[in-house]
C-alpha cells in the first residue's frame, strides 16, 4: 500500500546523477491522485481544459480527472481498449484503439474520424502509442500487444509486422518509418524535433532507441540510447524542455517507477512508484507537473522543468 513521505524531499525521487538534482523540487512530494483503474496507459493532458485523460485497457474506457476538483470520472466507454493518447495540432484528442486496431481522431462535436486501420490493404495489429510533430504528421507504434489475447482487446493474429508508422495529414499518406523493430511501444520527440527516441519492447535486454528525423520527415540509422540491461522494463517516455528523455519503468521490486535519462542517455534520476508506470505526461498550468500512469493507480509530482509544448 502506497502512503505519501511525511518528509522532504521525498524520499521516492532519487538522485543518480548531480544533474538531476536541479529538477528535484525539495518540497514536492509525490501525489495520489487516482485509484480504482484496472491497468492505466496514455495519460494527455488539456490545459484549456485543466483536466487529464487517460486509458484504462481493460475496462474499455477513457477516464478524467479535473485539476481544480480532483473529481474522476469517465470520458469515454466503450473506448475501443484504448491505449496511447495525445492531442494534434488543433487541440483535439487522437488515441490508440486496440479493439478497433485502428487510430482515430476526436472532433470537436465528439465524433470519431478514422485516421489509419490498415497499410497495405492489411490491418494494422494494435496500435500503442502516438504523437503528433509539429507539421502535423501523426506518427504511432503498432506491436501486437493488444492483439495476443482477450484482456486488452481482442485475440487475434497479426497481418502485419510491427512498425512505427508517419501519418501525412494532409495526403493521407501512411508510411512505415522503422520496419526493424519487433514490438515498439513508447515514443517522442526531442525539443527541437530533431531526435525520435522509440521504445523497443521486442530486444533482450530492452531499449531505448534514438533517431535522427531529416527534413524530409524520414529518419537516419537507429542507435541505442539506452541499454535496459538489468534495470527493468521502458514503456511510455516524454522529453522535457533540456532534452531529459523520463521513462515509465517496470518492473518488479526496486524496478517499477520513473527513470530519467540525460541527452547523453546517462540515468540521472529516479521516481520510485508501487508498481509499474506504464506511461506519463507533463501538465498543469506550466507544463512543470509530472502525471504516471501505474497498473491501478493516477501519480502527480511537481517537478522544476517543463515538458515540450503541447497544444
Amino acid at each position: 500500500m502506497w502512503e505519501p513521505s511525511d518528509t522532504y524531499p521525498d524520499p521516492s525521487i532519487e538522485v543518480l546523477d548531480s544533474r538531476f538534482q536541479k529538477y528535484r523540487l525539495n518540497n514536492a512530494g509525490i501525489e495520489l491522485l487516482a485509484t480504482g483503474i484496472r491497468y492505466g496507459e496514455g495519460p494527455v493532458w488539456f490545459g484549456d481544459g485543466r483536466y487529464l485523460l487517460w486509458s484504462d485497457i481493460p475496462n474499455n474506457r477513457i477516464m478524467r480527472w479535473d485539476e481544480e476538483t480532483g473529481a474522476v470520472s469517465v470520458f469515454r466507454k466503450p473506448s475501443g481498449y484504448a491505449n496511447g493518447n495525445t492531442r494534434d495540432r488543433q487541440g483535439r484528442l487522437v488515441s490508440c484503439e486496440h479493439g478497433g486496431r485502428r487510430v482515430v481522431r476526436t472532433e470537436y462535436g465528439g465524433t470519431l474520424t478514422v485516421l489509419a486501420d490498415r497499410y497495405d490493404g492489411k490491418r494494422l495489429n494494435s496500435p500503442n502509442d502516438v504523437i503528433v510533430r509539429r507539421d502535423g504528421s501523426v506518427w504511432f507504434s503498432d506491436p501486437d500487444f493488444g492483439i495476443q489475447n482477450d484482456y486488452e482487446g481482442f485475440k487475434s493474429e497479426p497481418e502485419l509486422p510491427t512498425h512505427v508508422y508517419r501519418l501525412d495529414p494532409a495526403t493521407g499518406r501512411l508510411d512505415a518509418v522503422i520496419k526493424d523493430i519487433q514490438n515498439p511501444n513508447g515514443l517522442c520527440f526531442s525539443p527541437d524535433e530533431a531526435l525520435l527516441y522509440v521504445v523497443d519492447n521486442g530486444s533482450r535486454p530492452n531499449r531505448i532507441l534514438v533517431y535522427e528525423v531529416n527534413r524530409d520527415a524520414s529518419l537516419g540509422q537507429g542507435r541505442t540510447f539506452v541499454d535496459a540491461g538489468d534495470l527493468g522494463l521502458p514503456d511510455g517516455i516524454r522529453c522535457d524542455m533540456d532534452g531529459n528523455v523520463w521513462a515509465g519503468w517496470g518492473s518488479g521490486p526496486g524496478l517499477s517507477g520513473v527513470m530519467v535519462f540525460a541527452p547523453d542517455g546517462a540515468a540521472i534520476g529516479r521516481i520510485a512508484l508501487p508498481d509499474r508506470c506504464a506511461n506519463l505526461c507533463f501538465g498543469g498550468l506550466r507544463r512543470n507537473r509530472l502525471f504516471m500512469v501505474t497498473g491501478q493507480c493516477l501519480f502527480g509530482l511537481f517537478v522544476n522543468t517543463q515538458g515540450v509544448g503541447c497544444p
